[in-house]
């Protein structure tokens, strides 16, 4: 089965209900007949292994199960995530893409258009729109690609754009862990010399007392064997010479030395200077110190004062905008420091990082990864560079850290109890919110509405009321009911676990279904559009909102895009909501769910960052 009808079979069990034939051409990027000659392999799949499709008229395909058992026996089997095999044919729009890349960067002539159509089986006009994304993606590299009417396309860029982009498209994009016998498309290494400059390194590494995590030891290992090859294939590095000779006095460049004339010895392959110099970029661009250092404070001292005050620099920012009060966390503060001073060097030679945990980060810390925007930010200010969303994921790593920590830290939230019916009622709420919550709230005490003018409201944190408040309060409040339901329950706990109950956000006004558009700027302009027309955004918004993305588009996967100003925009929180009738393309992901996401200028933004 093709790795497109597995993401269609997918699609159907995932959906449950009738799935399009233009959707699923949408999806995938491909014509509905290709969608129906796909269907019907499957069908004649299925037929042997308990279940059917159903062409539904009107509505679109649905997967009928008719054996439960003998088809969850071939879903383990055949759906279950594959081992890579680089030999399979790239059927999804993202497959194409990476295959062409790296059918691009290992050519050493022209390459006609007809030929990678034959080798992919699909038309031209597939490969046309294919090479459209080359183009972007390879722009982030400064690379060109090249047509000529006669002799086909090649690549125009500098070795050492080259070769970081070898390093992300034809290296095993999935494997982290470091290997020395790690199969790799182009190389013609053996495995003894593999094995040979992989011992090399470590050996450097350990007799200078260097730390490296296992991904910047990969990665420094992927550099050297790139290196290795491309001088064997007489592809050199070039660089300025006020870069060669800064390179030159640095520390790193004697340990990259040391390594390259074993090398040398070893195998009888010339690494010239400028060639030592461009693994010292790579050793620059790792977090390295000695690691017989011992303490925090010995770590702390080995680290230069601009970066540390780039530190205090970037976290008064996310303090400014996000209210995250995360500027005394010495523990973020070290290791935010050790984070950038390699990673400054990686920005100044625009040096490529990828983050194998960036999905996960931005789906599971989305404030977090909102806070390393706002620190990218200003970085690229501050710097005049581009910092891509790998680097940002880092940032947010560490101060999701910051952000776990500051849960296990937090004091109980506060609460007055407002009751309107009496002491009764009063105590009742007041003895079921201490058996629910414990110590992690601490009850002031309960009030009349009419005297809660005359409270101090300095030492409480939230009111939880039983009647509605409309008086303009310093603190939040809670509206329950005096018997607590558990949707009661749930907005408290939201409240407590800063974790706000959604629909405090919501407004049927602001939900738009089944809207045709094509483009991500068409659906921000949409917005904007509505959004003006009801007075709830400044002037600025959508310049805003394409500032974030330009930054790192905000599609999550699973269809879902959550847009929002870099900054806010609105006097008030609250979602708009738009669903398209066929998805569009949001940066590298398919979405077809717009979730505007609008925080309330000047308030503490971690509720709705975690919206």
């Amino acid at each position: 089965m093709t790795t497109r009808s597995n993401s269609i079979l997918r699609e159907l069990v995932a959906s449950g209900i009738p799935v399009t034939g233009s959707y699923l051409a949408s999806l995938h990027e491909v014509s509905s007949r290709t969608i129906r000659e796909d269907i019907k392999g499957l069908q004649t799949t299925l037929e042997s292994h308990g279940a059917k499709i159903e062409a539904i008229k009107g509505k679109g395909y649905q997967l009928k199960i008719i054996d439960n058992d003998k088809f969850r026996a071939y879903v383990k089997e055949y759906l279950q995530p594959a081992a890579p095999d680089s030999q399979t044919l790239p059927n999804l729009p993202e497959e194409r893409v990476a295959y062409l890349i790296q059918r691009l960067l290992l050519a050493s002539s022209f390459i006609k258009l007809d030929e990678l159509a034959d080798e992919m089986f699909v038309s031209r006009s597939t490969v046309q729109n294919d090479l459209k994304k080359v183009r972007d993606i390879l722009k982030n590299y400064s690379i060109a690609l090249e047509r000529t009417a006669n002799d086909g396309l090649h690549l125009q860029g500098s070795e050492m754009r080259m070769r970081f982009c070898i390093a992300e498209y034809i290296f095993d994009r999935q494997n982290e862990q470091p290997r020395h016998d790690q199969s790799l498309p182009f190389l013609h290494l053996s495995e003894e010399e593999r094995k040979s400059i992989w011992s090399i390194i470590l050996k450097q590494i350990k007799m200078q007392h260097i730390s490296l995590s296992d991904i910047a030891l990969h990665n420094l290992f992927n550099h050297i064997l790139i290196a290795y090859q491309r001088i064997q294939d007489e592809y050199y590095v070039s660089m300025y010479h006020a870069e060669f000779d800064e390179l030159t006095q640095k520390r790193e460049y004697q340990v990259a030395k040391n390594m390259v004339t074993e090398i040398n010895q070893t195998w009888e392959v010339s690494f010239p200077e400028e060639e030592i110099a461009y693994i010292t970029l790579h050793l620059l661009g790792t977090r390295l110190f000695d690691n017989e250092a011992g303490t925090a404070e010995a770590v702390k001292n080995s680290l230069d004062t601009d970066t540390y005050k780039m530190v205090a620099f970037l976290l008064q920012h996310i303090d400014r905008e996000l209210h995250l009060t995360l500027q005394h966390d010495q523990e973020l503060v070290i290791a935010l420091a050790l984070h950038l001073q390699p990673a400054i060097s990686r920005f100044r030679y625009n040096m490529n990082v990828r983050n194998p945990m960036l999905a996960d980060i931005k789906a599971g810390y989305p404030l977090a990864f909102e806070a390393g925007v706002i620190a990218g930010i200003a970085l690229e200010e501050h710097y005049d560079i581009r910092i891509d969303e790998n680097e940002i994921g880092y940032l947010a790593l560490h101060i999701g850290a910051a952000l776990e920590r500051s849960k296990m830290e937090t004091a109980p939230a506060r609460c007055l109890i407002v009751c309107a019916s009496g002491r009764g009622s009063a105590q009742l709420l007041y003895y079921r919110l201490q058996a629910t919550f414990g110590r992690r709230l601490h009850i002031q005490g309960t009030t009349e509405y009419y005297r809660l003018r005359e409270m101090d409201f300095d030492h409480i944190d939230v009111i939880i009321s039983s009647v509605p408040i409309y008086d303009d309060l310093p603190v939040p409040v809670l509206q329950v009911n005096t018997i607590l339901s558990e949707t009661d329950l749930r907005i408290i706990e939201g409240f407590i676990s800063k974790e706000p109950a959604i629909r405090m956000y919501l407004r049927e006004s602001l939900v738009f279904l089944h809207q045709s558009f094509s483009t991500t700027e068409q659906i921000l302009q949409f917005f904007e559009r509505e959004l003006d027309e009801r007075n709830l955004i400044d002037d600025g918004f959508l310049d805003s909102v394409l500032e974030r993305e330009n930054v790192a588009p905000t599609a999550f996967g699973n269809l879902v895009a959550i847009p929002h100003p870099v900054t806010p925009k609105t006097e008030e929180t609250f979602l708009a909501f738009c669903t398209l009738d066929k998805p569009v393309r949001w940066g590298e992901r398919p979405v077809q769910l717009v979730c505007l996401l609008n925080c309330k200028k000047r308030q503490h933004r971690r509720p709705a960052g975690n919206v």
